[in-house]
């Protein structure tokens, strides 16, 4: 990761780095009856996973940069699918690695996944 572009980590919270701006906190809440996800920014819903077959999210409003908004997707798939499978926060981490490189975000792949903000 370099100084420019990277994803940083704190618990199941994130924030993208894009040209050296930090974008975040992302995160997700489960709904007041259980049955599904919401997908925050910075506090604020901006999608909502119900089940495989019905999910919603739309970061337009925020007016982030495409690599942002592409890399957000990304990494909420993997930290969503990681939760709903049981996964360690190590295999989540390798995960969204993979993911990145996998779409050719190289470039954010998190070394160190520690807060450092």
């Amino acid at each position: 990761m370099t100084d420019s572009h990277g994803i940083e980590f704190e618990g199941t919270r994130f924030w993208v780095i894009h040209r050296r701006q930090k974008y975040g906190p992302f995160d997700y809440e489960w709904s007041a009856d259980f049955r599904g996800v919401e997908l925050l920014y910075a506090g604020v819903k901006f999608g909502e996973y119900c089940s495989i077959e019905e999910l919603f999210a739309d970061l337009k409003p925020f007016g982030l940069p495409m690599s942002v908004v592409s890399v957000t997707s990304i990494v909420m798939g993997c930290v969503l699918f990681s939760v709903f499978h049981g996964f360690r926060e190590g295999e989540r981490h390798e995960l969204v690695a993979h993911r990145l490189k996998e779409h050719g975000f190289d470039r954010f792949c998190p070394q160190n996944s520690g807060p450092k903000h």
